[in-house]
């Protein structure tokens, strides 16, 4: 039977209800390669820069701090996290609860196109991951670029710890997409954008940019 976007609302909202308090502090352990998309965005000031799934805000935050003037829009289908997130960017930036899936950006946050659009490691939770992506594609304003970053293969690491962090990860409703390069190549024919694909160390993280 197929996830519908309530059903996955409240799971987020069951996983999360609890780990939110501590989420940023973990997280920061494993979720490698964040700051390094937020540091390639490149984003001007005046700039709208979107994530998907923003979680608690944190990463947002930082782009706030690392490129100024940039104006912050957030999504997330959590509403447990979007009290985070609205603690942790105050009146920094522009949120709402939505699926990732389908949203209508003006409705929902203001404004149709972005020049910046971000999934950090969002699309490993996300059932429909590649509609997703596609929803995220399509949201970009002209010359814009979405990031994606999440988890990859990890073929650099030794088997048996590959093994028992993947299994970890499922304990969290985390699935790695081993084929988000290929499905980032079929999105960027959909909608004509540019794509480049690149690994982390050991293969531990993949990073995504299509751009227009």
């Amino acid at each position: 039977m197929a996830t519908t976007a309530s059903d996955h609302a409240a799971l987020m909202d069951r996983v999360y209800r609890w780990q939110r308090p501590i989420y940023d502090l973990t997280r920061k352990y494993y979720l490698f390669g964040r700051d390094r998309l937020i540091n390639e965005l490149d984003a001007k000031p005046g700039m709208a820069v979107l994530e998907i799934g923003c979680g608690t805000g944190r990463n947002l935050a930082m782009v706030g701090k690392v490129w100024r003037g940039v104006r912050l829009h957030g999504l997330d289908i959590s509403a447990e996290m979007l009290r985070s997130a609205r603690r942790t960017l105050g009146g920094a930036g522009t949120l709402a609860l939505g699926d990732a899936t389908r949203f209508d950006a003006k409705a929902l946050l203001g404004r149709e196109g972005f020049e910046r659009v971000m999934l950090s490691y969002a699309v490993s939770m996300i059932p429909d991951w590649q509609a997703a992506l596609s929803q995220a594609a399509a949201t970009l304003a002209p010359r814009g670029s979405l990031y994606v970053v999440d988890f990859g293969d990890c073929s650099g690491l030794p088997s048996p710890l590959r093994k028992a962090l993947i299994g970890w990860l499922a304990k969290f409703h985390v699935t790695p997409r081993l084929d988000l390069a290929d499905a980032a190549e079929r999105v960027a024919r959909e909608h004509g954008l540019a794509v480049e694909v690149t690994r982390g160390p050991f293969g531990y993280y993949q990073m995504v940019r299509l751009s227009r």
